[in-house]
């Protein structure tokens, strides 16, 4: 466990120290071409160190609930399980057997490693089936992006389930694809959004189509905020206890999630993978099956939370797309070449997607 950081700023050093990696990725984007053979192997070193750093550092953190969120209900759970108590009978069941297991054979502490570990290794390994030689711009874009912290320290059964799903779409075996949805979602039941979005998309892939939809979306939540609030918690996707206090304005979240309303600001967040899709895929007509299906998915995940956007923790919904963002977001740069100078571009891209995440998680948070 790290102990000789000081808790109050361990989630900060986290991102200074990923600054480092930014700085210097953005630094060499000026030197050397994307594809330059010395730049690549460089990338792979420095990616494979990130790596090692992300892992580590995410998973020996120590057990609070103060700084990290639902960690300590985690922890607490754990104990109960340690001492003897049956695992919890709920609709994330394999999770809950998954944690009584590992009770009994592990401490807490090497349980929040595991998982880091479950959360971390699919990310690096669907990046590297991805991206053969360029992987370590598509990993840095995960790691770094505003949602990638808090569903490694908090919501940590709702990143892990999300990681498989990432892990699942690289897979060209329909079967194992859907072994790993399928354990996704026997951690945290919120993965049947994406999961259903998936299913969709393998039946319609015209990108034009769910553009629209995203964009009928934002009346649609102005107008009937409230309407589609409640048609969701008749859904069951989050326990109803849970999801009632996603929607209430004086809810015990209300702190965590400082602002009610249409978040505009969030809207604009979103934005940005919906322009890169619609950039290449639309106006420069790239052409890749698994691309235009990640960004078919995001679309149809990120509508589903503008209905439900006014709710007071909405940004629990949002994850359900935010996860695929940097991938939305780099995956052209990385398999075909659209500019002159596009290193230089990448570096750019790097840069201010860690900014917006440094000033929102950091500097605002």
């Amino acid at each position: 466990m790290i102990t000789f950081v000081p808790l109050p700023f361990y989630e900060a050093i986290y991102y200074y120290a990923l600054s480092l990696v930014i700085l210097i990725a953005y630094l060499q984007s000026f030197q050397s071409a994307i594809d330059d053979e010395r730049n690549v192997k460089r990338k792979i070193i420095v990616g494979k160190i990130l790596f090692g750093f992300v892992i580590l550092y995410i998973g020996l953190r120590p057990v609070s609930g103060f700084y990290f969120g639902d960690m300590r209900t985690y922890a607490v759970t754990f104990e109960g399980y340690a001492d003897g108590l049956p695992a919890i009978e709920t609709k994330d069941w394999v999770f809950n057997y998954f944690m009584k297991f590992c009770s009994g054979i592990m401490t807490v502490e090497v349980f929040f490693l595991l998982c880091a570990f479950m959360y971390i290794i699919p990310l690096y390994v669907a990046v590297r089936r991805m991206f053969p030689e360029y992987w370590f711009y598509a990993f840095v874009m995960l790691v770094v992006s505003m949602s990638f912290w808090a569903y490694g320290t908090n919501g940590i059964r709702n990143g892990i389930a999300t990681s498989f799903f990432i892990l699942a779409m690289t897979r060209r075996n329909l079967l194992v694809m859907a072994i790993w949805m399928l354990i996704g979602v026997s951690f945290h039941k919120s993965l049947l959004i994406p999961i259903a979005a998936y299913i969709i998309t393998r039946y319609h892939a015209k990108s034009e189509n769910y553009l629209k939809i995203w964009l009928i979306a934002i009346p649609l939540s102005l107008i009937l905020g409230k309407f589609w609030e409640n048609f969701i918690m008749g859904l069951g996707l989050v326990e109803n206890d849970r999801l009632a206090g996603y929607f209430e304005e004086d809810s015990q979240f209300t702190e965590q999630f400082s602002q009610t309303g249409f978040r505009w600001d969030f809207l604009l967040y979103s934005f940005t993978g919906v322009y890169a899709g619609w950039y290449f895929i639309i106006k420069k007509k790239f052409q890749d099956a698994l691309y235009i299906r990640l960004y078919n998915i995001y679309l149809i995940a990120n509508a589903f939370w503008i209905l439900l956007i006014q709710a007071t923790f909405s940004n629990r919904f949002a994850y359900l797309s935010w996860f695929l963002l940097g991938i939305v977001i780099i995956y052209p740069f990385l398999v075909n070449k659209f500019f002159e100078k596009q290193h230089i571009i990448v570096g750019r891209i790097l840069l201010s997607y860690f900014m917006l995440s440094f000033i929102l998680n950091v500097i605002l948070g």
